[in-house]
């Protein structure tokens, strides 16, 4: 299952569903380093200080490690997850069996970074439990607010 391009900006997700599958998206621009904000990334014990979606995670995030994610949208429920791919201050990918969420960032010609991020849940048993999983976008666009407000304090307190 692999992720389509990324269809949204400026802080707002947008999700798209399908028979067998859905996706969220969202894209925001950081004015921080790239190593600022993929310090927030990966660092597993520091995500529930800054990320207000993040209950809990337990584990390293590095490639091939198996990270515990528990959420504010399903707070019995931990999420056993894989770090599939990781390019240092580039992109990553996590994933179970029903899903993977990629994680980008780019530089821009004003210094800035665009981070996106990405989630699709699917396959074909996707139709049965279609409707009992929660609406995304809320927590997408907390997610890369917490970011984008968390590195750019790191970044002004740096100066």
């Amino acid at each position: 299952m692999t992720a389509t391009s990324f269809t949204t900006s400026g802080g707002k997700a947008i999700t798209i569903k399908k028979p067998f599958y859905q996706q969220t998206s969202i894209s925001i621009e950081i004015d921080a380093d790239t190593s600022i904000i993929w310090a927030l990334l990966t660092n597993a014990s520091d995500f529930p200080r800054w990320n207000s979606t993040v209950t809990s995670l337990e584990g390293e995030i590095k490639k091939g490690e198996k990270i515990r994610l528990k959420s504010y949208l399903d707070k019995k429920r931990t999420f056993k997850i894989k770090v599939r791919e990781l390019i240092p201050e580039k992109s990553m990918v996590w994933g179970d069996g029903q899903g993977k969420r990629i994680f980008k960032l780019e530089s821009n010609p004003d210094s800035s970074i665009t981070f996106r991020m990405s989630e699709k849940i699917g396959g074909f048993m996707y139709p049965l439990y279609a409707k009992h999983l929660p609406d995304f976008d809320e927590s997408f666009e907390k997610f890369a607010a917490d970011l984008k407000k968390e590195a750019e304090l790191i970044a002004n307190t740096k100066i």
